[in-house]
This record gives C-alpha cells, structure tokens and sequence, in this order.
C-alpha cells in the first residue's frame, strides 16, 4: 500500500481549514497532518514534518505566505505549496508563481477547487481558480517573464505616485510633494489600478504592501 500524501493546511479561520480537511481527506490517498493559525506555526510545522504539500493563505498572524514561501526556499525544502486567498490581481498570481507556487485558489471556490489542483500539482501542473485561468494563460504565452510584469506599462509619473502610496502618503501629501493637484493625483491612482487590473477601496494598499520591492526596483 502506497503511504498516503501528506499535507499542512494554514489559515486563521478555523471553519475553512475545517472543510478543507474534509474535502482532502474524502480521498483516501490524502492525509491532513498538521491545521496551523498562523505563518510561524506552519513554517515550523513543514520543517518538522516535511509534508508533501502546504496549502497557505497569504494573509496570517505573524508571517504571511509569501513570507513561509521564501523561507521555504531559502531552506531547500521540497514541499509544493498551494496559495489559499481573496486576492485575484494578476501581479498577486505572478508573484506567487515567480516564486515557485504551483497553486493558487480563491477563497471564494477553495473546498471545490483544493482536490483538483492537488490532482494538477501531482501531475507537475500549476493550477488556478478556474476565474484567473486568463493569468496563467497569459504567463505560458510569454513564458513567465518577468519582464512583462504589469508595472512596466505604468508611466514615470504613475511610478511615483505609487511609490508614495506606498509609503502611505495621502493623496493630498503626494500632490504636495509632486507639485500636482489632489484631482491629478486621484487620476493617476484610477489609471495605475486600472493597468494592474485591481479594484476596490483599499486594493491599491494591498497592492503595494505585497509588491513594495518590485515597485521601488522598477
């Protein structure tokens, strides 16, 4: 009999991990063997068990996925990692891929979609929610450059305002500091959101807090 594939779920929602677990383990084949609430116990847990797969939300207590994900490479592990989130930006996507994440649910579809992307990463396949398949369609056209990222179709002057966004600088602060009107300056935020493909009140926030690095080495 073949040993059953090993798993971590973490997420700090406790009914979620809980379908999920049930989800996995109606496979026979397939056996949770640590819940985590948070990034420091699971990155502790998957050193310390070595499961196959790590299904992570992004967002945690203490260390978020991205976080657990760079660690885990910095270490050589070998665990696949499946991405668990809200976030349905294509930077978002990209990154996660660009750092070796096979899978990368939404929230929204997580207990439906779980089982079959485990069934694609076992195949060597990278999966997503069936709503961001354009994402990683367009990826393979291009080949997973890095070079198409995003943030290169913004203009210079949208570059530095989304440099002081993140720096948590208001758009009257940053009208200031650029010697523009505040009206200009919500122009810019609506066309930069538009070319990242994000939406909602506090999307760019989210944005930039996930994507600082890139922003500022742009």
């Amino acid at each position: 009999m073949s040993k059953p594939l090993s798993i971590v779920i973490a997420d700090d929602h406790p009914l979620l991990r809980k379908g999920l677990r049930q989800a996995l383990e109606s496979d026979r084949g397939i056996r949770v063997v640590y819940e985590a609430d948070n990034g420091d116990d699971a990155l502790e847990a998957i050193g310390r068990l070595r499961p196959d797969i790590a299904v992570l939300d992004i967002e945690m207590p203490k260390r978020g996925g991205f976080e657990v994900v760079e660690e885990i490479n910095a270490r050589g592990w070998e665990t696949v990692v499946i991405f668990l989130t809200m976030y349905k930006e294509e930077m978002i996507v990209n990154k996660a891929l660009d750092l070796g994440v096979w899978g990368y649910i939404l929230k929204e579809n997580a207990v439906t979609d779980l089982v079959q992307c485990v069934s694609h990463v076992l195949q060597g396949k990278h999966f997503v929610s069936s709503s961001l398949s354009d994402i990683l369609l367009r990826r393979r056209k291009r080949g997973g450059s890095l070079s198409a990222s995003p943030l290169n179709a913004l203009t210079k002057s949208e570059i530095a305002v989304l440099r002081l966004v993140a720096e948590l600088k208001t758009s009257r602060q940053i009208g200031d500091q650029l010697h523009i009107s505040i009206k200009t300056v919500n122009n810019h935020r609506s066309n930069i959101a538009a070319k990242l493909g994000i939406r909602g009140a506090h999307a760019l926030l989210k944005f930039v807090a996930i994507n600082k690095e890139k922003i500022f080495s742009v």
